[in-house]
């Protein structure tokens, strides 16, 4: 028998896992964009582990590229909220009891995302802990180099001034800016053609940093015109909490060194 279509993608579990818990209209929607946004954070982690082992190696073509795909799945996922900010407030109050205390705060992946580009966070860990393969995935994550850790290590092999505290430290810890870090970019964005794969790469994180954060804030303003200033169904304080998100970064030195070059 040839593999089809719905063989290839597995499209009767795909299509048969959204399953609405109240009979009214606008569930599905909410399901699938959240389903979906979470199948495109799978992708993320794939191209950015991708790119990651490939600054390891000192192979920045590929990891380049990987890094320009993590940018257009982000603007995926950023249009996607524009697709749920379609739903009015009555629409959402109609079956937002049936979502208990489930939460997009919980996803998992998005803590990984976060913890691949450096944002640390243990706490974030506590609220899996009932879930053992979850919680153990997220530890190790903790405690393993970032996407920044591994840059800085590539910058050091190549004879940039990178201090041994950001060689060697604990990956656990969330990441402290360096002015000793911010000089060694600058010498690459001051003479980016010497170091013009060095300097191309900085680019793409900051590309990744500023679309997650467009991400950050369409969901800030989804929320607010959904649910106003209401505390979110899984604990956190809502749109106040999305808001906070936004003032975390990724990337320090990467953006400090514009307002000294």
């Amino acid at each position: 028998m040839r593999m089809t279509y719905a063989d290839y993608l597995d499209l009767p579990r795909l299509l048969a896992a959204q399953h609405p818990l109240s009979d009214q209209h606008d569930e599905l929607l909410f399901i699938v964009i959240h389903q979906a946004s979470e199948l495109w954070m799978k992708l993320c982690l794939h191209e950015l582990h991708g790119a990651k082992t490939r600054i390891e190696a000192d192979d920045l073509g590929p990891a380049l590229k990987m890094l320009s795909r993590v940018g257009r799945i982000q603007t995926q996922m950023t249009q996607a909220w524009e697709i749920l900010a379609t739903m009015t407030p009555a629409d959402f109050h109609r079956f937002r009891a049936a979502l208990g205390r489930s939460s997009g705060f919980q996803s998992a992946q998005y803590r990984l995302i976060e913890f691949m580009l450096g944002a640390k966070n243990i706490a974030s860990v506590d609220i899996h802990r009932d879930d053992a393969p979850t919680h153990a995935a997220l530890l190790a994550a903790l405690a393993t180099p970032s996407l920044y850790d591994e840059t800085l290590r590539l910058m050091a092999r190549r004879g940039l001034p990178i201090p041994d505290d950001r060689l060697r430290r604990d990956w656990a810890e969330p990441y402290i800016a360096s002015d000793a870090v911010e000089q060694a970019w600058l010498i690459v964005y001051r003479d980016n053609e010497t170091w013009w794969d060095l300097y191309d790469l900085g680019e793409k994180l900051v590309d990744v940093e500023y679309r997650l954060q467009q991400w950050r804030f369409a969901h800030l303003k989804t929320v607010e015109r959904v649910i106003g200033l209401k505390s979110g169904t899984g604990g956190s304080s809502g749109a106040p909490y999305l808001a906070r998100v936004l003032q975390q970064g990724f990337f320090p030195e990467l953006l400090s060194l514009r307002t000294a070059l």
